[in-house]
């Protein structure tokens, strides 16, 4: 008797392939994150680079009210401060929150997708212990066959013997 073919074969090999995507995806996801991560590092750097910015630009203008200066002077930097400055603060401010949503939606497809992954990796490994399982019924029915055809053979060869004439 030969040995059968894994019924499950099959969806074995599904599984297996499954296992591939979801890494594959994870691998994805992980490499999307650092991207988002690294856009967001550059948006705080920027948004720090106003921040200093300002203060450099204040401290200009309390410098030049101490040294003594015209009040359209100090109106033109206040002005400066309030529109250019304080806008270019707000939009690089709103970058980076923006980009915080990014990366933590991106952050939770990493999750989603390591999640997914180790489903599949137990759909992978019951899988294999089933087929462990089968295997081993397979090999304990293949050993009972084989006693039991060498058993028939024994029985044959001796009953052919001892109906031999002159015995042995």
């Amino acid at each position: 008797m030969k040995k059968p073919k894994y019924p499950l074969e099959e969806i074995d090999q599904i599984k297996k392939k499954r296992l591939e995507e979801a890494e594959k995806s994870l691998q994805e996801k992980k490499e999307f994150l650092a991207k988002e991560q690294k856009k967001l590092e550059q948006y705080m750097k920027d948004l720090e680079l106003i921040k200093q910015h300002k203060i450099e630009k204040i401290r200009q203008m309390m410098d030049e009210m101490q040294k003594g200066t015209t009040s359209d002077q100090i109106m033109l930097k206040e002005r400066y401060l309030k529109v250019v400055v304080e806008e270019k603060l707000k939009r690089e401010h709103a970058k980076v929150l923006e980009q915080q949503k990014e990366v933590k939606k991106a952050q939770d497809e990493v999750e989603k997708a390591r999640d997914l992954l180790e489903q599949r990796r137990q759909d992978v490994d019951k899988l294999r212990m089933h087929r462990e399982d089968w295997e081993q019924e397979v090999r304990k029915e293949l050993e009972a066959f084989d006693v039991k055809e060498t058993d028939e053979i024994g029985t044959t060869i001796h009953t052919a013997r001892k109906y031999k004439p002159g015995g042995k």
